[in-house]
């Protein structure tokens, strides 16, 4: 049984004017609207609207190439079996140009088999520092190598903003985009 949305869209006219305020902000900019995360996330305007300016940054303007943020937005998406985010964010590391044998190696919560070599840093590092809580010195030195120390830092922000909204879309029961394939849970 489908879990009910416990934060759904609200309806402009119960919005206070903090809340009508961020809204018409968010879908003045490159989002188009209130999606997603920022569904629930309206029912705090100011962390909304602060969160959405980080998420904007990490994915429209960050260092890293888009191949490589959508497949670091996908690792996330899988960590934390985030419905909304995977559907989204699938399609466009597909088009981004990660191949869906990577994707489809995701889902099943296996460590791709055939990826670029600077995809393997990043889920390397992805995937160590949510087993550990950090990384050892030698995959920070190969994230470094890879990707300067800019990029070490938009990888870390991108990994801690996709977390943010996945926890509170999972929090809240954030359905999917309608039609989309569910991500099945990961096996304990």
């Amino acid at each position: 049984m489908p879990h009910v949305d416990r934060l759904p869209p609200l309806e402009r006219s119960a919005m206070n004017e903090a809340q009508r305020k961020a809204a018409d902000e968010l879908a003045a900019g490159p989002r188009g609207g209130v999606k997603g995360p920022f569904i629930p996330l309206l029912r705090s305007p100011e962390l909304m609207d602060r969160l959405q300016k980080v998420g904007e940054y990490l994915r429209f303007q960050s260092s890293l190439e888009p191949r490589i943020s959508e497949l670091v937005m996908c690792v996330v998406a899988r960590q934390w079996t985030q419905q909304f985010e995977w559907a989204v964010h699938v399609p466009l590391a597909l088009k981004a140009g990660v191949e869906a044998a990577t994707l489809d190696d995701l889902a099943c919560g296996r460590r791709p088999e055939k990826m670029a070599s600077d995809e393997a840093v990043a889920y390397d590092f992805c995937a160590e520092l949510a087993r550990n809580h950090g990384v050892s010195d030698a995959t920070y030195r190969n994230t470094v190598d890879e990707f300067d120390e800019r990029g070490l830092v938009d990888l870390l922000g991108l990994v801690g903003y996709f977390s943010t909204v996945s926890m509170v879309m999972n929090v809240a029961h954030t359905p999917a985009p309608p039609g989309t394939a569910p991500l099945a849970p990961l096996p304990l």
